[in-house]
């Protein structure tokens, strides 16, 4: 990632850096570019890297002892995507992160991360916040998936990624829900007529 700062005002919004501390973070992030289609990792892959999406979509998901996948996130623009389970503990990756649409990315490995927080003690603060946003996030899903009927879910799905219904499968739609794609079409065609 050379020389464009205008990324590192993308990436950590709110954050102001010196020159030097530009170079720093420069030196750590990669750009990578993927396809639609690619996996970016699988099951049982080591994990140690952590991407920013700078545009694009990625879905992660987790495969059971049937076979049946069960998608846990979505990565969109501006989002952050990783096996988080495994990337924190140094563990091997109990899921799978899948590119749906081409996506270009920034990649910065735990190791690089870590350096950072050491350098620039506010990047370390930038991360917490995000990290405290998504723990806060994953426990309303999970809530909203014990307590909300199918329809309710599917207005937080349209809610929470409002321009991805057009992009992505319903069986991916259904998998993140819950639900099967016989339902998901049911509950779109009762809020059509509503």
């Amino acid at each position: 990632m050379r020389s464009d700062n205008s990324k590192i005002k993308e990436i950590f919004k709110g954050v102001s850096f010196s020159n030097e501390q530009i170079e720093i973070i420069e030196s750590v992030f990669y750009k990578v570019k993927y396809k639609k289609g690619d996996i970016i990792l699988k099951t049982d892959d080591k994990v140690e890297h952590q991407y920013y999406i700078l545009n694009g979509c990625l879905r992660t998901y987790y495969t059971d002892t049937l076979g049946k996948e069960h998608t846990v996130q979505f990565g969109i623009k501006d989002w952050w995507i990783s096996d988080y389970t495994a990337f924190f503990s140094a563990s091997k990756a109990i899921m799978t992160i899948e590119v749906i649409q081409d996506a270009i990315m920034y990649r910065i490995s735990r190791l690089d991360r870590e350096y950072l927080y050491e350098k620039i003690p506010i990047i370390e603060t930038f991360f917490r916040k995000k990290l405290e946003r998504a723990f806060a996030a994953f426990q309303k899903r999970i809530l909203a998936n014990l307590s909300q009927t199918a329809t309710e879910r599917y207005l937080n799905f349209i809610n929470t990624y409002p321009n991805i219904e057009k992009s992505v499968k319903n069986y991916h739609i259904a998998s993140y829900l819950g639900i099967t794609t016989e339902s998901l079409s049911r509950i779109r065609k009762e809020l059509s007529k509503n």
